[in-house]
């Protein structure tokens, strides 16, 4: 699974770099695309997965990053989320389905949503939950200086503000941060739970 998973990701990353940006709709060219929080995390979860497997090539113990997993896990699930249960419906499957999309929105994700759950990882704290969070927050923060340094800019989507978070001003984007960073502290807590119940029985 981590083989495919970095497959994936290289395929993914591939697909986003090379693509046509289409207007109207959030995508970009080149190096341009890093500013995205669905490509930011799921070649994160490329590397962690790169990670384990040099971890397992050089016989050590991959329970060491199951911390990172889980961070990894997080931001991908979020990424998922978002595009099954809310861009999708609104707004067509098709066009968050297809070119790199169709890897970092869905393959990559359930790929590691199974890795995650198949592989049985030893008992995580509850600081992992809160560690897991931190790709989302530090996102967050770099997200909003850029809007600090730079302005909102023109109009979307060529706009710094381009996820639309300041549509209902800084307070109602201060508020869809914090459910964000929510979010994905309780996606952390839900999958430590599952992992900690299947911990209890590897014991």
């Amino acid at each position: 699974m981590n083989i495919v998973m970095v497959i994936f990701t290289v395929i993914g990353t591939f697909l986003m770099f090379t693509r046509t940006p289409e207007g109207g709709s959030l995508n970009a060219s080149g190096i341009e695309n890093f500013k995205f929080y669905t490509v930011l995390s799921n070649v994160f979860c490329g590397l962690v997965s790169l990670i384990y497997l040099l971890i397992v090539l050089f016989k050590k113990d991959p329970d060491k990053i199951r911390g990172l997993k889980l961070a990894a896990l997080v931001g991908v699930m979020i990424t998922f989320a978002v595009v099954a249960f809310m861009f999708g419906p609104l707004y067509g499957f098709l066009r968050f389905y297809k070119g790199g999309n169709l890897f970092f929105h869905l393959l990559l994700p359930l790929a590691a949503l199974f890795e995650f759950i198949l592989y049985k990882w030893d008992w995580m704290p509850f600081r992992y939950a809160v560690f897991a969070t931190i790709p989302t927050v530090l996102y967050g923060i770099g997200y909003t200086l850029n809007i600090l340094k730079n302005g909102v800019g023109g109009p979307w989507p060529d706009s710094n503000d381009f996820y639309s978070f300041l549509s209902w001003g800084w307070k109602g984007g201060i508020i869809i941060f914090a459910a964000i960073v929510f979010l994905a502290f309780i996606i952390a807590l839900v999958f430590r739970g599952i992992n900690n119940k299947r911990a209890r029985l590897k014991a």
